[in-house]
């Protein structure tokens, strides 16, 4: 049985199991755990404002995670959605119950609208997203205080309001 919980600094090891792999060995990303330091202070970083930061487990084990990066005047930044090959699809739905978890939380905190970089290699990302309600939108029509990644080629929106 997957379960959704807020971050905790039990889940930090764990987290970096998840996200580094996928990045580096799935999609051929040259980034290593310094040069994301948001990985190393995940509650100074995400669980601030209206932001948060989730972890799927199963067994206590995490296989996904999911943040919200507050962004000021009621908008954020959705990061760090990765879900563990082995728990993906919908038989799992566990990429499915991390949004609906972050998003219900955005909109009990008065969110107007949630943002999002992707990158173009990850397509089945693109398919996820636009099935949940995010619009696809030009670079240039995020929020100045976005936080524009450098592999960050499309980006999305959704209206929480």
């Amino acid at each position: 049985m997957i379960e959704i919980r807020p971050f905790s600094l039990e889940h930090a090891e764990g987290v970096v199991k998840v996200i580094l792999p996928i990045q580096q060995q799935e999609f051929d990303i040259p980034i290593t755990l310094e040069g994301q330091p948001d990985l190393n202070d995940i509650s100074g970083f995400y669980q601030q404002g209206k932001g948060n930061f989730w972890v799927a487990l199963d067994g206590g084990e995490v296989v996904g995670t999911v943040s919200l990066l507050d962004i000021g005047n009621d908008r954020v930044a959705l990061r760090k959605m990765f879900v563990a090959a082995s728990h993906r699809g919908s038989e799992h739905g566990t990429a499915r119950r991390l949004l609906d978890g972050a998003i219900g939380w955005a909109k009990m905190q008065g969110v107007k609208q949630v943002y999002l970089g992707t990158t173009a290699k990850f397509l089945a990302a693109h398919r996820f997203y636009e099935k949940n309600g995010f619009a696809l939108i030009e670079k240039a029509a995020l929020p100045p205080s976005f936080p524009v990644m450098t592999v960050d080629t499309r980006f999305y929106v959704l209206d929480c309001a």
